[in-house]
Order: C-alpha cells, then sequence, then structure tokens
C-alpha cells in the first residue's frame, strides 16, 4: 500500500470532481483567484488579532495558527460510518481502562502483556480500584487521529485520550470562515457544532458526585496556566463551557474535598475537567514534578466527592502498542469484531512480529511501545548505518517498541500561491460520552502533514488547519442535548468572587496601565518644550522638573536629567525611550498582564488591547535615532498621543464593558492607587523650584506643570480666570473630590472600593485610604490660611514625599491582604515618626 498514489479528497480517478464538493467549488470559483487570495490575507490576519498568537501572553513568539480557506468536506453518509467506528473504538477504550484500573482480568490472563501496562509512564497506580469497577466513565471525551490510504478506506493512526486538543481550533476556525467566506457557507447547510458542546456542558453537570446533591454542581477546568502553549485553548473551551478556568494554586483540598479559593472564600468544586499531565495532577502521589498539583486531589476523588475527567490516568489508553491488541480485545469485550481498522500495528514483544517487523524495517513507522507523546521514526526516511542502529535499539529491549504500517495520506485542496495545491492532510473527530452513549462532533479538524511528517506524537506539528464539514441533508436530523434540570439559582452580586491570583493580575494590570499613561504624559511634555529652539527660564524650571518625574518613573538616566539646560539633551532622551525600550516595557507589561487575563476579558475589550498595544509598539520602534532630533521628537509626540487615546479607550471599554466588581475593581483600584502615587511624587518635583541667589523660588512654572500633568489646566482657567496661585491650584491638584486627575478623587476611590470589598466602611484599608484623603485636604486647606501661600507651599514638599511614601505602603497591605493573603504587619519597635493627619 506504501507504493500506491495518495488518494484525492476531491478529484475522482477518472478526473471528475467528487458530488460533494460541487457546491463549495461553485463558490470558489465564483470568487476567482486573487479574491481568494485576498480572504486567505484576512483569515491569517484574524488569527494574528485574536487567534492563538495574540492569546499567549509574548505572542509573537507562539507558534502560527493558519486556516487554510478551502474546508475538507465528507459525504454524510461516510462521516456516520466514522462516527460509528470511533464510538465502538472508545467503548473499547473505556473497557480496557476500567480493566486496567480495576480487576486487571485481562493482564491475569495474559490478553494484555504486563510490559504493556506497568512499563508505561500513564499508567498511575494511585488511580486504581482492586476492589472492582472504577464509579463512573474513565473516558468523557475521545478523539482519533485518521489517515485515508489510497484503497479509500480511513485508518486510525492515532488514539487521544490523555486531554484531547483541538476543539479549540475547531470553533474558531468555523467562526473565522463564517466572517471572512460567508460565501462558502452560503453554498450548502452543514451539521453544526453547538449540539455537541451543549451536550458536553450538560453532561458535565450530571457526572457531579453524590455529594453535590442539593447544590448546583461547581464545574471548573484546570490548566497549568498561561506557560502552556494551549493555553489560548483553555481560555476558548471555559468561556464556551461556562466553567471557572483555574489554575493548580487557585484549588484546595478540605475534607476530602475539592474547593476554589476567592477573594469571599471556599466555592465547592464537584466536577474538574483537566487539561494538564494526570501524573502532575497531585503532588503526593505523582512520580514526577511535586511541586505541581493540588495535594489531596486523587483522595478526593477515591472519597467519591470529585469527578476528574478524562481521569488522570486515562492517558494509558493512548500507547501504540496497545493497538496491535485491540483487534483481538474486541470481540471479548464487546461481543463484536472493530468497525474501523487502524494502520496495522505490532508489539514487537512478540517474536514473531518482531521477526516480521525487522525483515523490512523500512516499510514500517517505529514507534515507543508505551509513550504515545514521543514522535514515531520513519524508518524507511533512514540511511542504511541510522536503520541498522535502530534494528539493534530494538532487537536489545523488543518490549519497548511497537511498528504502525506506512500509509500515505490523501491530499486535499489548499490555497497556495499558484491557486489550489493538493497538500496531504491528516483528520482528527471528536466523541463525548453524555451518558447514554457516544456522540460525535458534526465535523473535525483537519491538519496539513508537513514533509517528512508521521503525524503521531505528543504535538505534531501544524503548518495549516482546515474546517471539517458536513453537509446537512436532514434539518430534523438536528438534535440538541436533553433538557438537564437543575436547581435554581441564587441571585449573587458579590464583588470578591475571583481567584486572588486573577484579582492580582488586574490590580497590576491597572497599574501599569497608568503607569503608561504617566510617562507618556510627561514625555510629550518634555519632547514639546526641547522642540523650543531656545527655552526661556521658565520652560527650563519645567524641564527640570519633568526631568525628575522622568527620573523617578525610570524613563531617563540620572547624569542625563542633571544636563538638562546646560547640554542638549534630545538625543538622550530619543535613545533613553527607543533604545533602552523603556516605554516598551511597560507595553510589555501590560501585554502579558492581558494575555494571563484573556479568559476574564470581553472579545472587544481584547482586541482593543491587542491591536492598540501592536500600533504603539511599531509608532515608539519607528523614532528615529542618531540626529533627526526633529523628526524624533515629533515621532516622540506622535507616540505618546497614541499611548494616551490607548489609555483612554481600555478605561472607556472597562467602564463600559466590565461588571462593576471582581475584575473590574481590582483594574479600577490599581489604577487609583498608581496615580495617586504618581500625582505626589510629581507634584512635590514641580514645586521643587530653586530661586535665584537671595530670591525665593518662583512657583509658577511648578503650578503651571502640575497642572498640566493633571490635564487641568481648562479647568483651572474656567473657575479663576486669573493668574496661577497656589493655594486655588493645590486645590485642584490636591483636595477637589471631582477632578478625576486630582489626588482626593483617587483616594475617594480607593476607599470606597476597599469598603467595599471588606464590607465595611471601618475596615483598617478604607480607613487608611481616608486618612490620607484627610492629609491631602490639610495640606491644601494650610496653604489657603497661610500669609504666604508660596512658602506654605513649599513647605508641603517632605509632605508630599511622606504621602508618595503611604500610599506605597497602602498597595503593600492590599497585596498582602488580598493577594498573598497575609496577615497585616505589626511593628514591635516605636511608633513611627510620621504620623499622618487624620490617621487613628
Amino acid at each position: 500500500m506504501t507504493d500506491l498514489a495518495p488518494l484525492d479528497e476531491m478529484v475522482d480517478g477518472a478526473g471528475g470532481v467528487r458530488p460533494h464538493w460541487g457546491g463549495l467549488l461553485g463558490a470558489l470559483g465564483a470568487l476567482g483567484r486573487g479574491e481568494l487570495a485576498h480572504r486567505a490575507a484576512l483569515l491569517d490576519r484574524h488569527f494574528l488579532e485574536e487567534g492563538a498568537t495574540s492569546l499567549l501572553p509574548g505572542g509573537a513568539d507562539a507558534p502560527a495558527w493558519r486556516c487554510d480557506p478551502v474546508p475538507l468536506v465528507l459525504p454524510p453518509a461516510e462521516f456516520d460510518v466514522l462516527a460509528a467506528g470511533l464510538a465502538q473504538r472508545a467503548a473499547l477504550l473505556e473497557a480496557v481502562l476500567q480493566d486496567v484500573y480495576g480487576p486487571q482480568t485481562l493482564l491475569a490472563e495474559g490478553a494484555l502483556p504486563p510490559a504493556l501496562v506497568y512499563a508505561n509512564p500513564a499508567f498511575l497506580r494511585s488511580c486504581r480500584a482492586p476492589e472492582g469497577r472504577r464509579e463512573g466513565p474513565l473516558l468523557q471525551l475521545y478523539a482519533a487521529d485518521l489517515l485515508r490510504a489510497p484503497d479509500g478506506q480511513w485508518h486510525v493512526l492515532a488514539d487521544r485520550t490523555a486531554g484531547p486538543t483541538g476543539l479549540a481550533h475547531v470553533l474558531e476556525n468555523r467562526r473565522a470562515l463564517t466572517r471572512t467566506l460567508p460565501e462558502l457557507l452560503r453554498a450548502r447547510e452543514l451539521r453544526r457544532h453547538g449540539p455537541f458542546f451543549d451536550l458536553w456542558q450538560d453532561s458535565l453537570q450530571r457526572l457531579a458526585p453524590p455529594a453535590a446533591a442539593g447544590r448546583n454542581p461547581g464545574v471548573a477546568m484546570l490548566t497549568p496556566g498561561h506557560s502552556s502553549p494551549r493555553w489560548w485553548e483553555h481560555v476558548i473551551l471555559s468561556r464556551r463551557l461556562s466553567c471557572a478556568l483555574v489554575e493548580a494554586g487557585d484549588l484546595t483540598v478540605r475534607d476530602g474535598a475539592l474547593f476554589l479559593k476567592t477573594l469571599r472564600g471556599l466555592q465547592p468544586v464537584d466536577v474538574l475537567l483537566r487539561r494538564m499531565d494526570g501524573r502532575r495532577m497531585d503532588p503526593l502521589e505523582a512520580d514526577q514534578s511535586p511541586l505541581h498539583g493540588v495535594a489531596g486531589l486523587l483522595e478526593a476523588v477515591r472519597g467519591g466527592r470529585l469527578r476528574i475527567v478524562n481521569d488522570p490516568g486515562a492517558g494509558f489508553a493512548e500507547a501504540p502498542g496497545l493497538a496491535a491488541f485491540l483487534p483481538g480485545l474486541a470481540p471479548r469485550l464487546l461481543g463484536e469484531p472493530l468497525r474501523l481498522a487502524g494502520a496495522r500495528t505490532l508489539w514487537l514483544g512478540d517474536p514473531a512480529a518482531r521477526d516480521l517487523a525487522l525483515a523490512e524495517l523500512g516499510r514500517w513507522m517505529v514507534r515507543r511501545a508505551v509513550d504515545g507523546t514521543v514522535r514515531s521514526i520513519t524508518a524507511g526516511a533512514l540511511p542504511e548505518a541510522a536503520r541498522a542502529e535502530l534494528a539493534q535499539r530494538i532487537l536489545a529491549a523488543p518490549e519497548e517498541w511497537a511498528v504502525s504500517e506506512r500509509l500515505p495520506a490523501s491530499v486535499a485542496p489548499c490555497v497556495g500561491t499558484g491557486g489550489l495545491e493538493p497538500r496531504p492532510i491528516m483528520l482528527r473527530l471528536f466523541l463525548l460520552q453524555d451518558g447514554q452513549g457516544w456522540q460525535a462532533l458534526q465535523g473535525g479538524l483537519a491538519r496539513g502533514l508537513a514533509m517528512p511528517d508521521p503525524g503521531t506524537g505528543a504535538r505534531p506539528c501544524m503548518p495549516f488547519s482546515k474546517d471539517v464539514w458536513v453537509p446537512l441533508e436532514d434539518p430534523a436530523a438536528i438534535q440538541g442535548p436533553g433538557q438537564l434540570t437543575i436547581r435554581a439559582l441564587p441571585i449573587r452580586r458579590a464583588t470578591g468572587d475571583i481567584p486572588s491570583r486573577v484579582a492580582d493580575n488586574f490590580f497590576w494590570l491597572g497599574r501599569y496601565l497608568e503607569r503608561l499613561e504617566s510617562g507618556a504624559r510627561l514625555l510629550r511634555a518634555t519632547a514639546a518644550r526641547l522642540a523650543t529652539t531656545s527655552p526661556n527660564p521658565r520652560e527650563l524650571a519645567e524641564l527640570r522638573s519633568l526631568a525628575a518625574c522622568l527620573v523617578r518613573a525610570d524613563l531617563l538616566e540620572p547624569e542625563t536629567a542633571r544636563q538638562i539646560g546646560t547640554l542638549p539633551v534630545t538625543a538622550a532622551l530619543l535613545r533613553a525611550v527607543r533604545e533602552r525600550w523603556r516605554m516598551q516595557g511597560l507595553l510589555n507589561q501590560v501585554s502579558r498582564l492581558a494575555g494571563l487575563l484573556r479568559d476574564r476579558l470581553t472579545g472587544e475589550m481584547h482586541l482593543a488591547l491587542n491591536r492598540g498595544l501592536r500600533q504603539l509598539t511599531e509608532e515608539f520602534d519607528a523614532i528615529p535615532a542618531g540626529r533627526e532630533e526633529a523628526r524624533g521628537l515629533e515621532a516622540l509626540g506622535h507616540a505618546c498621543a497614541g499611548v494616551l487615546a490607548f489609555a483612554a479607550t481600555v478605561a472607556g471599554l472597562a467602564a463600559e464593558n466590565m461588571v462593576r466588581g471582581g475584575g473590574r475593581l481590582f483594574l479600577d483600584l490599581g489604577r487609583r492607587v498608581e496615580r495617586a502615587q504618581a500625582i505626589a511624587a510629581e507634584l512635590a518635583r514641580a514645586l521643587d523650584q530653586p530661586g535665584a541667589a537671595g530670591q525665593p523660588a518662583r512657583l509658577e512654572p511648578g503650578l503651571s506643570l502640575a497642572l498640566e500633568l493633571r490635564d487641568s489646566v481648562i479647568t483651572y482657567r474656567s473657575r479663576y480666570l486669573t493668574v496661577l496661585q497656589p493655594a486655588p491650584v493645590l486645590d485642584l491638584v490636591l483636595a477637589d473630590e471631582g477632578n478625576p486627575r486630582g489626588l482626593a478623587f483617587q483616594l475617594l476611590a480607593a476607599r470606597d472600593m476597599l469598603a467595599d470589598l471588606e464590607g465595611d466602611r471601618a475596615s483598617p484599608l478604607a480607613l487608611l485610604a481616608e486618612a490620607l484623603l484627610e492629609e491631602a485636604r490639610a495640606m491644601v486647606r494650610e496653604v489657603a490660611e497661610a500669609p504666604s501661600q508660596a512658602g506654605a507651599a513649599l513647605g508641603l514638599l517632605p509632605r508630599l514625599a511622606a504621602m508618595e511614601g503611604e500610599v506605597a505602603t497602602l498597595s503593600d497591605r492590599i497585596t498582602r491582604r488580598w493577594f498573598a493573603l497575609l496577615p497585616a504587619p505589626h511593628s514591635l519597635g516605636p511608633a513611627p515618626a510620621l504620623r499622618l493627619r487624620g490617621a487613628a
């Protein structure tokens, strides 16, 4: 069979087009080659902005995810045959798993060799129930990789039982094609994906153990976290299944039950949909990586308080050597032969099979018998010496090896540079156990095969993927899930029902967004003054204050700041922005945190963040260096204006798209804390103006700069219609609770949010914010009542510095209270010398 030409999915042997491709080809022809290439580019752009690359933190380094515009079409009758054959295969694998993790009759009677079981790294002894059958199914989701051989028959190449991946590709490919190529979907009515996911969602509820009786079951999806290359899939699936996406650190086992740790307390988890290696789920019983997982997790399963799907030990069934025994096990366990053949597989621990394989090693794919995550070796592609070495390794430990027949993959039309081109593909289909039987997803995922690519292993490469279409013949055949009776949900409007990790990320996203915006305001103001050919004394004074603020924000070197007013510093400033990547560092932090929170952000907010960050990165990267100072300052001003527009967009989306509470509360709290600290710091530096010899300092430049940095110049003019005076300026910047750029507004908002979180306006954190607010009012009051407002304003410098430090203390105490979950610090020494006015 390996010498035959691969079968073409679209064209029959006589040169005609297969009937089920007719409508699709007509729609493609109507588009034309040029328009089809354009739509392919739009698809690539969609996945760059909204697909895996955009969902992974640091997405620029993520593997490319491409969807070919031309789907793979399967006739309904053929698909139904495949679905029935795979349902039988899934039932067989469930029976094998139940025996291996139960009575082990197959081992005792010699139907399975012990070398395939006990040497398998995915066989978890802690999951075994020796007294009998395991409670509930061990497999709930199953997938299989198939190749169509030249004889036209589909063959199973690999079983996926641990945690089949690819369902997010299926959803996103269909969504992207619907948006980008609606003409194709109008050509044929298709079987839909929705009922499969509805069934899955309902079946997860039904799997809840008896301990959940009397309340609505808690369902969560366990992910390794954002560092996982499958993070984007976990985000999409958790949203589609309406379950919480959690990491191991978010969970705890108490009294034999699993709970999600939230800011409001513990929430029970009854069903855990795992998306991490079963061997790493419980450090108390793991063979490796004891620092991962949730201690006591498997004990909760054994105690009947938790169901994990798929079972942590289900990966055992992916062993390539097991496929050699399935044809013989089917009549024994199911009472019927396998309906869907797999690629012919031999376990080389059997002497007869070993002799047959070694006689013609070049015609086989050589695989590790017990580890399905290891890529296969195409023996025929090896040089003669390497093939001989492989044969010796097999002879040294034959029970560790299996071989599968090498099948040429069928080809399907794909969009290439010259139009449609045939390329080899593999098909992955998905099935779900809904409690009544196995139900197939009406479609699937096809992926292109890079050459050479045996198509096996944990993460085979995917140069492109295809949506799989099954045309709909009878609309009455559409079936959804049956009615699931659940208890009425109690109304909840709590603000703290999120894990501490998520709250921490929202808090720091708010802080870095504010830090980015503040840095842009400072740089824009500095660039505007440096663009002046001969700055006057007032502008020089403002430049010195701005330089001090830039040093505090880590956007300028102290040595460069000291040269302002004496040497040209434009080039140094541009180098600090462009070459030292300081603003880019802030952009990267915002991008990283937005990626960590992808499952908590609306689609509109994620898209705005993703596009905005990409555009700002390009703008800062385009700032010219060298001698082009004028152009560089202009480009810097333009980039900073873009940052301000970006920050306003994100703030507006958060206000309009996020429920007030939970994530939005901590996002806003982070912005208020960061802005309050920046206001105190920048005002102190703006007021710190040196005077001439024997003369008092002139405060006008500092007061003007303070209003500019707080975006309050127009407000001051409209209120006072006169020159700048210290008390009115300080009132607007420090004490006006209606000024969203002022200190009092930030502290008042922080106080109310902290009281809301604690449920008590007299909580220690809320009282600290209130004390800071009273100190801001007191500073303005004292300046307004002083005989010399200028002198009183200058006297505020140490108090402003103390205010900056106290806001930092407030941030630290928020971290200890809500994120680190540590008690408030207590001092054993004397009370600190500095006490805020109004503090208890």
